[in-house]
C-alpha cells in the first residue's frame, strides 16, 4: 500500500481494486497506517453522494529506523516477496542478493547511504499503477548490522 500511494493519493476503494482485497480490509489497513504515521489524509471529495478519502504515503517515512517492529516488518516483507516472486516476468533481468558479511564500519556507512539513495531514486521515479509506459517492479531491501551471537558482550562499533 505504501508503495502504491507513493506517486499519488489513493482511496481505500482504489487500493482494494489494485490489491484484489475487500474494501473493508483496505480501509482497516489505511486506518492502521494512519495511526502509526505512515500515511496521511491527502484529500476528501464527494463521490456518488458519499465522501471519498484519499491517502498518500508520508514522505521520508523512517521504516529503516523502526527497531521494535523489525521482525514484523521482515515477516511482511517475506510474505510480499514470496507473492511477487511468483509473478516475476520470465527471462527478465534482476538482481538477487542474500548475504551475512563482516565489513568495517566505514564500508557499512557508505553502502547504507548508497542503498538509501537508490531507494529514494526509485520512489521519486514511481508512477501511478498502470501508467502508460511504466513497468511494475518488485524491490525489497532490508540491510542492518547484526548482533555478534558468538561474542554478544563485545562492544559494537
Amino acid at each position: 500500500m505504501l508503495s502504491l500511494m507513493w506517486p499519488g493519493p489513493m482511496s481505500a476503494a482504489e487500493l482494494a481494486r489494485e490489491l484484489d482485497i475487500s474494501h473493508a480490509l483496505a480501509s482497516q489497513h489505511l486506518r492502521r497506517l494512519a495511526t502509526v504515521g505512515l500515511v496521511e489524509l491527502a484529500e476528501e471529495r464527494t463521490r456518488r453522494g458519499g465522501r471519498e478519502r484519499r491517502y498518500r504515503t508520508v514522505r521520508g517515512t523512517p521504516l529503516s529506523d523502526q527497531h521494535d517492529g523489525a521482525p514484523m516488518l521482515a515477516e511482511a516483507m517475506a510474505h510480499t516477496l514470496r507473492e511477487r516472486a511468483s509473478r516475476r516476468l520470465e527471462a527478465s533481468a534482476g538482481v538477487t542478493v542474500d548475504a551475512e558479511l563482516w565489513v568495517d564500519p566505514r564500508t557499512w556507512q557508505d553502502v547504507r547511504r548508497r542503498l538509501a539513495e537508490l531507494a529514494v531514486e526509485l520512489h521519486e521515479a514511481a508512477q501511478p499503477p498502470h501508467a502508460p509506459g511504466a513497468i511494475p517492479l518488485s524491490v525489497s531491501m532490508m540491510a542492518f548490522p547484526l548482533q555478534d551471537v558468538t561474542h554478544p558482550d563485545l562492544p559494537r562499533q
